[in-house]
């Protein structure tokens, strides 16, 4: 008889990445077990215009991310934490397109989790500092891929629903552990009653002198 693993006891569960950008919005879709290496599920862009006014460009992105919920039924969507960089027209891009997928995700009751670029490398590559080409290499070897998917976008997208099929474990634990200290602190302190027909400790006993007075 084989013993049976947390991990092997657990369904396959499917992932979609999103590589949030307005120009070039990665997405790529993985499935698996965490442990054990996933299963490529679909991968792409979505390409906006930038001659195109901010407004049509989200809705273009919201609506292949629409499509693609529709078509791959994730379990959960995993999307990139922007980050702070000099270049601050980029990330309010980025954190634009990033929040119409979480807006997508939300709409159909998805759960969403937010994952930083060191943490997408540490769990594909092993290293937080890893270059994009590693992290490309690892996500080709992993997903058993013969082409390099292209642009960069497609790659990061595999790597961040990747990171959070393996990081699922982890993350579950933890929430699981702030939702019981939340409740610990609702129910607040058990008050504790004096023993029945015993001295309060610390009082005079009813009934008798007290102490240091006239008997």
């Amino acid at each position: 008889m084989h013993a049976v693993t947390g991990y092997a006891a657990r369904r396959p569960s499917r992932v979609l990445g999103v590589d949030p950008g307005l120009t070039r919005c990665g997405l790529g879709v993985v499935e698996g077990i965490p442990g054990r290496p996933p299963s490529l599920i679909a991968t792409g862009v979505v390409r906006t215009d930038a001659d195109q006014d901010i407004a049509g460009r989200l809705l273009v992105i919201e609506e292949e991310i629409e499509r693609w919920l529709t078509e791959y039924q994730p379990d959960t969507v995993a999307v990139e934490r922007v980050f702070s960089q000099l270049n601050v027209r980029t990330v309010m891009g980025t954190a634009q397109a990033g929040a119409v997928a979480i807006v997508c995700a939300a709409r159909r009751g998805l759960p969403v989790a937010l994952h930083t670029p060191s943490e997408v490398k540490a769990a594909v590559t092993g290293s937080g500092r890893a270059d994009k080409d590693q992290v490309t290499l690892m996500v080709m070897r992993l997903l058993r891929m013969t082409e390099r998917p292209k642009p960069a976008d497609a790659a990061d997208a595999l790597a961040l629903a990747i990171c959070h099929l393996w990081r699922a474990p982890a993350i579950e634990a933890r929430r699981a552990r702030q939702a019981s200290a939340r409740s610990a602190m609702t129910r607040g302190p058990v008050a504790r009653s004096p023993v029945a027909g015993g001295p309060v400790a610390g009082g005079p006993v009813v009934g008798g002198p007290v102490v240091g007075g006239t008997a």
